[in-house]
């Protein structure tokens, strides 16, 4: 493990696309901002631990595509 000391302001990159910055310590927290692309998934470690399973695909019917969706719902498009 990487052990860094940073101070508020301060930033640690994670290859070229991640960008983590301290932007407040005090009262025993750390608060971070993080910069990631929108591919990149992105978990508190105890939600990530606790985590729900991906739900299984959805089948396709036919005449329920989004276009008979959309003609009996036209407001919504």
């Amino acid at each position: 493990m990487l052990v860094l000391t940073r101070k508020t302001e301060e930033t640690i990159r994670i290859g070229d696309d991640i960008v983590i910055k301290v932007t407040r310590i005090g009262n025993g927290t750390v608060k971070l901002g993080i910069e990631a692309p929108i591919n990149v998934r992105v978990l508190r470690g105890e939600l990530a631990a606790v985590e729900k399973p991906v739900a299984a695909p959805t089948v396709s019917l036919p005449g329920f595509g989004f276009g008979v969706l959309s003609d009996q719902f036209p407001h919504v498009a």
